[in-house]
């Protein structure tokens, strides 16, 4: 068994990272770095530093903290001779998760950059099912409340914190892994609240090198039933993986599908890769953000306040 560590004790790690490590034998979780929670039965430190220099001999650790000081704290690890798994966004920018991806290679230890999304049960049966067929045009609906997924979390609306993008890179993490063909971003809006710095709103549009159009629409104030669709319209007929990459159908006749378990599949990825002596460190979809950050149209909304939506 692995000996396991985890960074950041949050919504995000009790709802999904703790499950998931309980259900996959090849980890033992001993050690928990959180400010402001711990985990019981577990040693518990007040940062990375404490739990890395603890007696638990923790082997690998996963950072569950937001995006802003992941850098810094898997640097510390992989110096420290400890594979590390990265939440998504792996990281406020590219060149930090580059670093880490080198940093990696010459201490000889695992970094796994984990997409979740691409682990839903209906993502590999879409890629299979697009693969030789001619793709007409792709639309993505990934609309989300983000005072219910990301309560007074103020840190999402921060610079680093991508606002409306953390959700939307799952869409943009399932979308490059079911194409087959890479593609490119052609001209965004993003919509800025007067007191944030990163968007609640995105609207983009890319091609691929066959001109195919591809669209995305992502909100972060949806209200009522979320939406996470994309449906891909081809020569064979139209694809739609919906609720997130729990569903999928195929002319509106839904497919039989395994049930969710997105994070175990996570977990089972890392342990194969600390067993081959490898990585995985996909940063397509976080260079599509970079790309809208950059060619984005910038439009200014109304503030934002947590605690007035509730």
């Amino acid at each position: 068994m692995i000996r396991l560590g985890i960074v950041g004790v949050g919504k995000i790690a009790r709802d999904q990272h703790l499950p998931a490590i309980a259900a996959t034998p090849a980890f033992r979780l001993l050690a928990a770095a959180s400010r402001n929670a711990s985990v019981d039965g577990i040693a518990h430190y007040r940062d990375i530093d404490a739990l890395l220099a603890g007696g638990e001999g923790v082997e690998a650790v996963a950072l569950c903290t937001p995006p802003q000081g992941r850098h810094a704290q898997a640097r510390a690890a992989l110096l420290a001779g400890r594979h590390v798994f990265l939440e998504k966004p792996p990281g406020a920018t590219l060149s930090e998760v580059e670093d880490l991806a080198a940093l990696a290679r010459a201490q000889r230890r695992t970094l796994f950059a984990s997409w979740h999304s691409r682990y839903a049960p209906a993502v590999e049966p879409a890629r299979a099912w697009l693969q030789g067929r001619a793709i007409h045009r792709v639309r993505v609906d990934w609309r989300e409340d983000v005072r219910v997924w990301h309560p007074g979390q103020d840190w999402i609306f921060a610079p680093g914190g991508l606002g409306v993008f953390d959700p939307g890179i799952n869409a943009l993490s399932i979308v490059t892994r079911i194409l087959p063909r890479a593609f490119f971003l052609t001209g965004a809006t993003l919509d800025f609240p007067l007191n944030r710095q990163a968007p609640i709103a995105a609207e983009l549009a890319f091609i691929d090198g066959e001109d195919t159009v591809i669209r995305a629409s992502f909100d972060f104030l949806q209200s009522g039933a979320q939406t996470w669709d994309i449906v891909v319209e081809t020569d064979g007929g139209a694809l739609r993986v919906g609720r997130g990459g729990s569903e999928l159908e195929i002319d509106g006749v839904a497919r039989a599908l395994p049930a969710e378990a997105e994070y175990r599949g996570l977990y089972a990825r890392f342990a194969e890769l600390i067993a081959a002596g490898e990585s995985d460190v996909d940063l397509a979809p976080l260079r599509h953000v970079a790309d809208a950050f950059l060619r984005g149209e910038r439009r200014s909304v109304e503030a934002f306040e947590f605690a007035a939506q509730n």
